[in-house]
């Protein structure tokens, strides 16, 4: 993997896209729909419903890790005809999640240097016009959200993998003018999913934050103390315990990190947080367990319901029961809420958003993006793209489509590795990705 510590430099490279004229979109359904990075293709459609998921172990579990290569000079990634696709940063430090500022600047999470950046962003301009490092000395930092949502926040929030803490901001700030001042001390850390992501509800009162599972499938779990009873009787539904409680789950603050709450349940690890515009809904891009076989847990992105459950680790995808958890939360069967969206399974569905702009043909506004880092858990490599989230009247209609494919090599190698997505104040779509350090804009 390269790594690099050297700050981003621009580079005005433009790949277009050269496929001439409409293409006919490829509709994927059921088992057809689960499939490898051989068969992605910008415009492809997919639906996969709870009714197509294989039995557990109908393949067997496969330990494939992709070997992250150089970017090969021409390679870029293969986006829709009529986009374009820019290099528009580089040499960045396993850049991660992105969020754009109302001025336009765009900050990146440098979540293994420890560090937020700021790329300046002029309206369609091929490379950034400023680059600097925002505060660093932070620890895991993932999530980034600006508080009050609109024009002119006064904070922007960050969240550690072990606390959530804030800045005094003002448009256009290059550098934090003040030390960070810590909103939550204590968010649940170690285990396997560190990584935070955090946002605001449209009515402003409340802080969502996403906090995945130490473990895969709750291993070990074994019964609540004071008995699953009480417990049940004392929590919210489907909560978990001991070295997994305020674990797989999203949970809920005031803007100052007081009244702490947990907003949903069972949700394996919501690596993607976003609020959607229109409906005031919070949605997860999640990434569901390991060890199933290849084509089984899907990944999801969803709309997620306060209080709602969503099933791991004893139910997965409705009641479907979990042959780990055999027979242990009978309780629970009936109340797991189905995911809205169903993705190929072992995808690592992480960055999530929502495009607001209006430089995409009109279908595309409203809709959702979700950035997939790729599979480690296939035997033939899966994710390693960017998906299109199909909207009908701002509610998913369980349909995606590839957006951004061509980030994989060969069956063992890939040069990148997508996180981040954000819409640019011009209307274009930004992607990162952390296996090379670079940030790509897509823009038709």
């Amino acid at each position: 993997m390269k790594k690099t510590s050297r700050p981003a430099a621009a580079t005005a490279l433009l790949f277009v896209t050269t496929l001439g004229g409409a293409a006919t979109a490829q509709s994927l359904r059921g088992e057809q729909a689960f499939g490898d990075w051989r068969h992605d293709k910008p415009g492809t459609i997919r639906l996969i419903k709870p009714a197509d998921l294989l039995k557990p172990g109908a393949t067997s579990s496969a330990a494939k890790v992709s070997r992250v290569v150089p970017r090969p000079p021409a390679a870029a990634p293969q986006v829709p005809p009529g986009f374009q696709v820019e290099l528009f940063a580089e040499g960045l430090d396993g850049p991660r999640i992105i969020r754009v500022a109302p001025n336009g600047d765009i900050l990146v999470a440098e979540t293994r240097a420890g560090r937020i950046r700021v790329l300046r962003n002029a309206d369609g301009a091929a490379r950034p016009v400023a680059n600097e490092v925002f505060a660093d000395g932070l620890h895991g930092p993932f999530g980034i959200a600006f508080f009050p949502p609109g024009d002119d926040p006064q904070w922007m929030y960050v969240a550690n993998t072990d606390s959530v803490v804030r800045f005094a901001y003002h448009s256009g700030d290059l550098k934090a003018s003040t030390p960070p001042e810590t909103v939550v001390a204590n968010l649940p850390r170690g285990g396997s999913h560190t990584t935070r992501d955090i946002a605001f509800t449209t009515d402003r009162k409340r802080m969502l934050v996403s906090v995945g599972s130490a473990g895969n499938d709750g291993e070990e779990l074994g019964t609540p103390p004071g008995g699953l009873t009480a417990w049940s009787r004392e929590h919210t539904v489907g909560a978990a315990w001991g070295y997994e409680a305020d674990r797989a789950a999203v949970l809920s603050f005031d803007p100052d990190g007081k009244d702490k709450k947990i907003f949903a349940t069972g949700i394996r690890n919501c690596v993607g947080l976003a609020v959607q515009p229109q409906s005031g809904a919070p949605w997860c891009s999640t990434n569901e367990r390991d060890g199933f076989g290849d084509d089984l847990v899907p990944d999801y992105v969803t709309r997620i319901r306060e209080n709602a459950f969503y099933g791991w680790p004893w139910f997965y995808i409705g009641g479907n029961q979990d042959p780990r958890h055999r027979g242990e939360r009978p309780d629970l069967k009936r109340k797991v809420t189905i995911p809205d969206v169903l993705l190929q399974a072992h995808s690592a569905s992480l960055g999530l958003t929502f495009y607001a702009g209006n430089n995409f043909p009109a279908e595309y506004r409203g809709d959702a993006f979700a950035a997939e880092h790729g599979s480690w858990n296939r035997s033939k490599l899966t994710g390693y793209k960017v998906i299109r989230i199909r909207l009908k009247d701002g509610v998913p209609t369980g349909e995606y489509e590839d957006f951004a494919t061509g980030f994989v090599v060969n069956d063992s190698e890939v040069w990148g590795r997508p996180v981040g997505v954000a819409t640019a104040r011009d209307g274009a779509l930004l992607v990162s990705e952390d296996g090379n350090g670079t940030i790509w804009r897509i823009s038709h």
